[in-house]
């Protein structure tokens, strides 16, 4: 079975049991953050991708042709490994990073900005997040469309899908940092020039918080500022080869991960009278990310973001070297609660994409539907079902 929990198993009553259960289910070292393993995986991976880009200043002396194969491994490699840079700089910002909130703000502020996420800015939208996971208005990402708000000429598009994905996989993250895209419909009311992670009067954020948003613009620009010096003294193009195409490797997959975490068919969403926090975090999947099945060690490298999730939804301040750990413990109290998808990324990500296009306008438990059910009518707006073979 691909889905460990059947579609048909769907959980419309809020569960039977406690937060305070599914604590102490779990080992209680778990919650205990390690300083020194924290800065382990942390120095194994900026030592993983400095010795990356230091391998790949050798590719130019190597056949022209050669190159055309080394270059796009080194791009994905070093990508994968930046994108568990990312994970740890997540951590800090849940404060599993160790018990220390000034060093995990600043290991978190430093890691973040290399990969040019604005830290503070990030840490306060995620945190409200995981407040409201599930939520359907107040969610801060991966909200999904209403049938009211497609348009009447929306149809069912195999190509629209495929190039949709595309663009959200290559453009998803900018626009949801500059242009909050996913988020909740509560924003839409404020201009879009405020509706970004770099604005201190972003809605986002409360006026006690808009220093800290600063503070994030000004690393930032210390980090641009040192790129284009980078840019300025080697060369533009060696500023592409060996940082941006990884970096943008790195967007893909916070993109496809987090996509994946919150969005299938037996995932619900809840309106305001049937939302709680618990149900909330119990909306999410745990997924091996793998390409063929095989090879999970990607897992490892992304540090378990993607394959404990769940355990990651009810308890962030699990660190991940404990996810696994804590996940097991979980797993026989979840139940049916318990959400493992072992479908295949990309398979995953297609089978999510064709059939997972709105949610109903009315209901308080909701899931996804698909269009290839729906048809539109043009001249009314109305919705005519219809299946599509």
């Amino acid at each position: 079975m691909e889905v460990a929990t059947p579609l048909g198993s769907r959980y419309p009553q809020p569960p039977t049991f406690s937060l305070k259960k599914l604590k102490a289910a779990i080992p209680p070292h778990c919650f205990k953050p390690s300083l020194f393993w924290s800065f382990y995986y942390t120095i194994v991976d900026l030592t993983l991708v400095l010795v990356l880009m230091y391998a790949a200043t050798y590719i130019p002396s190597f056949p022209r042709w050669l190159g055309f194969f080394l270059w796009p491994l080194y791009w994905y490699a070093a990508g994968c490994v930046m994108t568990g840079v990312w994970v740890i700089a997540h951590e800090c910002g849940h404060q599993s990073f160790s018990t220390s909130e000034t060093i995990n703000d600043t290991v978190g502020l430093i890691l973040h900005s290399l990969l040019l996420v604005p830290y503070y800015s990030w840490k306060i939208s995620h945190r409200k997040h995981h407040m409201n996971t599930g939520s359907m208005e107040n969610d801060e990402v991966f909200v999904p469309s209403t049938r009211s708000s497609l348009s009447a000429e929306t149809v069912d598009s195999p190509l629209r899908d495929f190039i949709y994905t595309v663009l959200m996989l290559l453009l998803g993250w900018p626009a949801y940092l500059t242009l909050n895209k996913t988020g909740p419909s509560k924003y839409k009311q404020s201009p879009k020039a405020k509706r970004n992670h770099f604005n201190p009067d972003c809605p986002i954020f409360t006026v006690e918080e808009r220093k800290l948003i600063i503070i994030s613009d000004i690393a930032l620009c210390v980090v641009v500022v040192g790129m284009i010096l980078f840019s300025w003294f080697y060369s533009f193009t060696s500023f592409i080869t060996y940082y941006f195409i990884p970096y943008l490797i790195v967007n893909y997959h916070l993109v496809l991960i987090t996509y994946l975490q919150h969005t299938d068919e037996y995932i619900p969403h809840y309106r305001a009278q049937q939302w709680n926090w618990l149900r909330g975090a119990l909306a999410t999947v745990d997924r091996d990310f793998s390409y063929f099945g095989k090879f999970k060690i990607l897992n490892h490298v992304f540090h378990h973001i993607s394959d404990t999730h769940v355990c990651h939804h009810i308890f962030s301040r699990i660190p991940h070297y404990y996810a696994e750990e804590a996940t097991k413990h979980l797993i026989p109290v979840l139940s049916d609660y318990y959400l493992k998808d072992n479908r295949t990324i990309f398979k995953a990500l297609w089978h999510v994409r064709r059939n997972c296009h709105f949610v109903e306008d009315e209901g308080d438990v909701l899931y996804s539907k698909s269009l290839k059910d729906t048809v539109l009518s043009a001249t009314t707006g109305e919705v005519v079902k219809q299946k599509i073979m």
